[in-house]
């Protein structure tokens, strides 16, 4: 299993980027494909997911209206479509597989190494 994610950078607040994450090994209705963020010496925290169940999204309260999770089938992508960005949103993003159908999940089975996306002036 391999999540490798891309499209991190150095953003002006109120500006975007695209996130992606090209997975391997699985198939999207083996696990759960999602989102999360970390800054150093803090928790991880849960951004959004696609079930592996019946596709339905799921985000969290507090980026819900910015960020929007899709995925490709065909080309084994996740993206993250993040929109207005704060410098609060300054972290380093993972792409994430589980096997529940729960979010945020109890525990991660698989993430990537992690994409760094600085919102500063």
């Amino acid at each position: 299993v391999q999540l490798v994610e891309s499209g991190g950078g150095l953003v002006q607040p109120g500006g975007s980027l695209r996130l992606s994450c090209k997975v391997s090994g699985f198939n999207f209705d083996d696990y759960t494909v999602g989102w999360f963020r970390q800054v150093p010496g803090k928790e991880r925290e849960a951004i959004s997911c696609i079930s592996r169940s019946d596709g339905r999204t799921y985000y969290s309260d507090s980026l819900r209206g910015r960020f929007t999770i899709s995925r490709d089938i065909a080309k084994k992508t996740i993206d993250l479509q993040m929109n207005k960005l704060e410098p609060e949103d300054t972290a380093v993003y993972h792409c994430a597989a589980w096997d529940s159908v729960w979010f945020p999940p109890s525990s991660y089975k698989y993430w990537g190494a992690g994409t760094q996306v600085t919102v500063s002036s």
